[in-house]
């Protein structure tokens, strides 16, 4: 994963969520999910890292806001 750039965790309530997951599906169905609840930067890349098992992702939210 790239460096978590400090503007998004610049103050309470913005987050970066890491997701691992088996499959592609699974990691679009958690972020799919988390958008519904907040305001998020939505479904985002998904990719497969070399020697690692499963599908990484990341995603940018405000929970502060509602999805």
């Amino acid at each position: 994963m790239d460096r978590i750039d400090e503007v998004h965790v610049s103050e309470p309530g913005l987050v970066v969520v890491d997701i691992a997951a088996l499959d592609e599906e699974t990691a679009g169905a958690v972020m799919s999910r988390l958008d519904d609840l907040w305001a998020t930067s939505g479904i985002g890349r998904v990719r497969r890292v070399a020697g690692e098992p499963g599908v990484r992702a990341r995603l940018y939210a405000d929970i502060r806001r509602p999805g």
